[in-house]
């Protein structure tokens, strides 16, 4: 009785509210205001572009005021593009923009239409978003894929704005890097020039999702989950731990943490759990592989990152392709600067700890990238004195001018490791049934990726996370379950440029192991004027491996127990000097957590699906007889 009193009292309370429809005063804030633009130095356009299906995707297009014949450049993006061209309430073109575009010397400067489009699915655009949406084909049965909805694009920008000069680029970065090279399959006739940075291309062998079998769980569950989960990125990801490693750890086996947060009802992330090998699945989305199928017609430069946290892999994969494809190619060029995740925008003074001498972005935009551009885009076609291979040296740093990556001149050598931790460009002297070195790797006690507490995934953009492919090894170094191999200090300069590839050799007492190895400078005790440097553990190239797709990437197989077996991997690419008084350090080890799922080590089907009792430690024997070593390129 008294719930229904309480139920009659609030409804005959809400049906005598009063109205304030007829409220006699009027309001301040006028039905309509428009904003007065008529100072601003730009034109801002909003289009609903429709695609071949009829879909129609939302398009901002950024007019410099006065403009004719101006070049455009086309950015596609999952990530708002109201408010990538809204970083300033601005009514100056440089204060509304950020990046590349900011900048004095780069896209503002050159009198560029600027053009930013949701993918569709995302924010303002119609249709349905599907994660790196696939190439129509056998994984997209519908009429449309990113090289037709930016055909499209580009053909409605065009005919449209007659402001340009019917001349187009595409430039992006990371997931826009995706899109700018999907805008080489097929490309419009005005599509003139392109600049994918940091793009994601393979998401099994070595982007985002997983590094060759080993799943990228942390930036991984998270940015799904906010991708997916709703079209405007509302819906974020929680976290109950400030330690990511704890959150990990204690949510349990497989993906616990994803099953924690409902991401089973993301599409992308089931796709995911049911392709954890190189399927067709993968293999048909490799853009590289898609690329270099076709003739690179379009004006190309790749830029890459060589601390890359996110896409260390997708812009070399690219050029390698395209370059073993057709080598004289004069439409593909390459970046290499020393920065992190599109740190080609921003600053590139410093990385963490390092110091570059002056801003090396700056100067790359300058002398690079806006030359470039400038050369494919205007009308009045500046020349271009720009080497198809722009990469930097660190160590020494400096900029170097290359016809082709690795250098011509770097010969082949091989790092060996040495019994008593020894590393050296020649096999151990001695060899014998013994010549192993052992740990014990434990899944339920694996080796944090940077120093705890790591506090990532409610910060995707701090401190951490950024910069921890530079973060200090010494962390590592001594834990009993990290192989640690040095040289002795070095008398002269070792300049190490290319692919090193890693050939680990061992055997272990369980039935699956993943091995990461780590390519590291290692500085002097001392260094002028940088105390922090002080004996740091500089990783120079490191990555990861599945022991079971060690054969091969499509097929798993058990580990044999007790049978010595080869993992052998390519680390991302280096252009590294390796100084007199430093030393040159390989670390091994078994697990690099949270940053990758922990392997059980008991081979089970799908490791999305292994349970507690699957998680066991085992012994690994490493071969330091001269078949455990890592193939490098010295350039001398």
């Amino acid at each position: 009785m008294t719930v229904l009193r309480l139920a009659l009292i609030l409804t005959a309370a809400l049906t005598t509210l009063p109205a304030y429809a007829d409220d006699p005063l009027p309001s301040d804030r006028p039905a309509h205001f428009t904003v007065h633009t008529s100072t601003f130095d730009y034109v801002r356009r909003i289009a609903m572009i429709p695609m071949r299906d009829g879909v129609k995707l939302h398009t901002v297009i950024l007019i410099p005021r006065g403009a004719q014949h101006a070049p455009m450049l086309l950015t596609r993006t999952p990530y708002d593009a109201d408010e990538l061209t809204s970083y300033g309430p601005s009514g100056k073109l440089i204060g509304a923009l950020d990046g590349y575009d900011n900048a004095d010397d780069t896209i503002v400067a050159a009198g560029y239409i600027r053009v930013v489009q949701d993918v569709r699915g995302k924010y303002n655009s119609e249709g349905g978003y599907v994660m790196n949406r696939p190439l129509r084909g056998p994984l997209n049965p519908s009429q449309t894929d990113h090289a037709t909805d930016t055909y499209d694009t580009i053909d409605w920008l065009v005919k449209n704005v007659p402001e340009s000069n019917g001349r187009v680029g595409t430039i992006g970065i990371s997931y826009d890097g995706f899109t700018t090279l999907m805008s080489l399959v097929d490309p419009h006739p005005a599509l003139k020039v392109a600049v994918p940075m940091n793009p994601m291309v393979d998401g099994w062998v070595g982007d985002d999702w997983f590094h060759r079998g080993a799943f990228r769980q942390l930036g991984s569950i998270d940015y799904i989950y906010e991708q997916e989960a709703t079209a405007d990125n509302a819906i974020k990801w929680w976290t109950d731990h400030y330690d990511d490693y704890d959150a990990f750890l204690e949510a349990g086996p497989g993906d616990a943490v994803a099953a924690q947060h409902g991401t089973d009802q993301l599409g992308f992330y089931r796709k995911i759990r049911q392709h954890p090998a190189y399927d067709e699945f993968w293999q048909l989305q490799a853009v590289d592989k898609i690329l270099a199928a076709r003739k690179l017609t379009v004006p190309t430069m790749l830029v890459h990152s060589l601390w890359d946290q996110e896409d260390i892999y997708g812009a070399m994969a690219v050029y390698k392709a395209l370059h073993q494809a057709d080598p004289e190619n004069p439409n593909l060029y390459l970046s290499m600067g020393p920065w992190h995740h599109g740190q080609g925008i921003d600053d590139g003074s410093t990385l963490g700890p390092l110091h570059f001498d002056s801003d090396t972005s700056l100067w790359w935009r300058r002398h690079v990238l806006r030359p470039f551009l400038d050369h494919y885009l205007r009308d009045d076609a500046p020349p271009m004195k720009i080497a198809h291979v722009t990469a930097f040296q660190t160590g020494t740093n400096q900029w170097q001018d290359l016809p082709a990556w690795p250098p011509e001149h770097a010969a082949p050598q091989k790092l060996f490791l040495q019994p008593a931790q020894k590393l050296g460009f020649s096999p151990a002297d001695k060899t014998g049934p013994d010549s192993t070195v052992s740990y014990i790797s434990d899944p339920l006690k694996p080796i944090p990726f940077v120093s705890r507490p790591i506090h990532i995934l409610a910060d995707d953009e701090g401190p951490q996370w950024v910069p921890w492919l530079v973060s200090d090894q010494r962390d590592v170094s001594t834990r009993p379950d990290v192989l640690v191999f040095e040289t002795d200090r070095l008398k002269s300069p070792v300049a190490l440029a290319g692919e090193p590839v890693a050939n680990i050799a061992a055997t272990i007492t369980g039935s699956d192991v993943d091995f990461v190895v780590k390519l590291i400078d290692v500085y002097p005790d001392v260094v002028a004027q940088q105390q922090a440097l002080g004996g740091y553990q500089l990783m120079v190239s490191a990555d990861i491996l599945r022991g079971r797709y060690r054969n091969s990437f499509s097929s798993p197989s058990p580990v044999p127990p007790g049978q010595v077996q080869t993992y052998r991997f390519a680390l991302p690419n280096v252009n590294h000097v390796f100084l007199p008084g430093h030393r040159i350090m390989v670390q091994v080890q078994s697990t690099w957590f949270p940053l990758y799922d922990r392997n059980p080590q008991t081979y089970v089907v799908n490791i999305f699906d292994a349970k507690a009792a699957d998680y066991r430690s085992e012994k690994i024997d490493v071969r330091d007889e001269g078949s455990s070593y890592i193939s490098v390129a010295e350039w001398k």
